[in-house]
């Protein structure tokens, strides 16, 4: 029978891998954000975890919030990829450091 351990050790490796990813992954935009999204998943799945396991609603409701910011922020973070690409035909981010008006 899986447990509440079980949820909780997964939903850490996703944490660690996703701050791996931020911390080694510097270059690349799309990786960053997929990485932050990543992280997101993680502390929600640690929420509906405890959530089921102590029989509450609070955390799957906070997991809606979550889930709703994490959308919009992937929703501005790829439109502002989109218009960086289109200036500077690259989404290096050493590329990206000097933005001038």
């Amino acid at each position: 029978m899986i447990g509440l351990n079980h949820f909780l050790v997964l939903g850490a490796v996703m944490f660690c891998i996703s701050v791996a990813g931020i911390f080694l992954n510097r270059k690349n935009v799309l990786i960053l954000l997929m990485a932050i999204e990543l992280m997101l998943l993680a502390v929600n799945m640690n929420f509906v975890a405890f959530s089921r396991f102590l029989g509450n609603t609070d955390g799957q409701v906070f997991v809606f919030f979550i889930l709703t910011v994490a959308a919009a922020e992937a929703a501005i973070g790829l439109a502002i990829l989109v218009v960086l690409f289109r200036n500077r035909e690259t989404i290096n981010v050493e590329e990206l450091d000097s933005l001038k008006g």
